[in-house]
C-alpha cells in the first residue's frame, strides 16, 4: 500500500486516517471545536465539509469527510436496485438523519443539528474518537461505559480474526 507521511499527515491511497480520542465541550450555541489533531491530518486548505449520521450499531454519531462519504455511499448505492421496494427503503433509512456540516476556517467549530445529537444521547461533554476513515462522536460518559473487557476483546478478535 502506498503511503505518504508528512507533518502529522498520513494519506494512504487518498484515504484520511483519524486516530486518537479527544474531549470537547459544547458551547451555549451548540457548537463543538473540531480537534486540532484531526485538522492536522486533513492538512492546510483541506475540505472541511463532513457528513454526520447516527451510527447503525452504536449509540454515537459517525462523521465522514465529504470525500469518504461520497465513496462509501456510492459503494452502497451500487449494490441497490431502486425499483425494488426493500432496496429503496434501505436507502431511505441509510440517508435519513444525515447532515452536512462544515467546520469554520478560523477555529474549526462545527454545529451538528440538535436532532442528531439527541438521537445519540449526546450532551455537553463530547468525545471525538478517530476510527480510521470515520470519526465517532460520543457522549463522553456513554463512551466510557461501552468498552469491552480485555477478555471480551480477546475473544472477539480470536473469533473474527483468528
Amino acid at each position: 500500500m502506498l503511503q505518504i507521511v508528512r507533518k502529522n499527515r498520513i494519506k494512504a491511497l487518498n484515504m484520511t486516517s483519524f486516530i486518537g480520542e479527544y474531549k470537547a465541550r459544547m458551547d451555549d450555541r451548540g457548537r463543538l471545536v473540531f480537534p486540532a489533531a484531526f485538522k492536522a491530518v486533513l492538512g492546510e486548505g483541506a475540505d472541511y465539509r463532513f457528513v454526520v449520521k447516527k451510527s447503525l450499531f452504536a449509540n454515537c454519531l459517525e462523521m465522514y469527510t465529504y470525500e469518504q462519504w461520497v465513496k462509501d455511499s456510492e459503494a452502497v448505492k451500487s449494490r441497490l436496485n431502486f425499483f425494488n421496494r426493500e432496496h429503496a427503503a434501505l436507502w431511505r433509512e441509510y440517508m435519513r438523519g444525515t447532515a452536512l456540516v462544515e467546520a469554520d476556517g478560523k477555529l474549526g467549530r462545527i454545529t451538528i443539528p440538535k436532532e442528531l445529537l439527541a438521537s445519540a444521547g449526546i450532551g455537553k461533554e463530547v468525545l471525538f474518537s478517530g476510527s480510521s476513515h470515520i470519526i465517532e462522536i460520543w457522549d463522553k460518559e456513554a463512551y466510557g461505559q461501552c468498552s469491552l473487557s480485555s477478555d471480551e476483546y480477546t475473544s472477539l478478535a480470536e473469533k473474527i480474526l483468528g
